[in-house]
């Protein structure tokens, strides 16, 4: 009986494409879940707005910003408090970049969090 080994290379072709979408989906999607994490953070110091004021929201937040790994750019939020309607805005702009082979891409977000007061 003689085997061709097609099988064999076709299984192997197949592993190594899952092994870069998985290698290239890791790296990027922590790019994207280190927004949320900001994101989230925002939100909670929205949450606490009526009790505390600008600059404490602010250390808080570069304080997280920087713990999750964040460019500086990022803790440099800008709060922004309206009277009509009563809501407070929390927002920052910040870009990372994604270096692996055969792709760089740089990324720029514009996190933002708007509830009422």
């Amino acid at each position: 009986m003689v085997t061709r080994g097609a099988s064999t290379t076709g299984c192997l072709f197949s592993l190594l494409i899952f092994s870069a979408c998985l290698y290239y989906g890791v790296n990027i999607g922590e790019v994207f879940f280190r927004y949320y994490r900001l994101l989230d953070e925002m939100d909670s110091q929205a949450r606490l707005a009526p009790g505390l004021d600008n600059g404490t929201m602010q250390r808080r937040i570069a304080v997280a910003a920087q713990e999750i790994g964040l460019p500086d750019s990022a803790g440099q939020v800008v709060i922004l408090r309206s009277m009509s309607p009563r809501q407070i805005t929390i927002e920052t702009d910040y870009s990372e970049t994604v270096e692996l082979p055969f792709f760089l891409h740089t990324f720029t977000f514009h996190p933002r969090s708007t509830l009422p007061l």
